[in-house]
């Protein structure tokens, strides 16, 4: 996908207009539109901007060869809840744990067997903690 097919893409995605992301970063409408449909690169500060906003790696948005997104917008989220809860320590915490995870996941340290062994010991420390804090704090009302 070319850049200007990622960042309509993601725009849509997010269900913003392109005046929206302009109010969002700053970048006139004009310029977005010679992004997405005339295929223009914009400098580095308005990459940066627009990632920002669309909550992926500037990486994504620049290299056509990438497809993945990141999964950023739930990791985001996800971190914020965390700095919420726990401060800035627990959002570097998490950080660290997705880096790591991440890592695992894009090393090539695993096959699929053991990826999906993965993902299932996951859910199941997710569940018996959501279970034990159903015990301990009791269920909602």
């Amino acid at each position: 996908m070319t850049f200007g097919e990622k960042l309509k893409d993601l725009r849509l995605k997010l269900n913003y207009s392109q005046s929206e992301l302009a109010s969002v970063t700053g970048i006139s409408e004009r310029s977005l539109y010679t992004y997405e449909a005339l295929g223009a690169i914009p400098r580095k500060g308005n990459i940066k901007k627009l990632a920002e906003a669309l909550k992926v790696d500037v990486s994504y948005l620049t290299d056509e060869s990438a497809a993945d997104p990141g999964g950023s917008f739930e990791e985001e989220e996800f971190l914020r809840r965390a700095k919420s809860r726990y401060g800035d320590k627990g959002r570097r915490e998490a950080e660290a744990i997705l880096s790591r995870t991440g890592a695992l996941f894009a090393g090539g340290a695993l096959d699929d067997d053991a990826k999906d062994v993965f993902m299932e010991s996951i859910m199941k420390i997710y569940m018996e903690s959501k279970e034990e804090a159903r015990r301990k704090f009791g269920g909602k009302k």
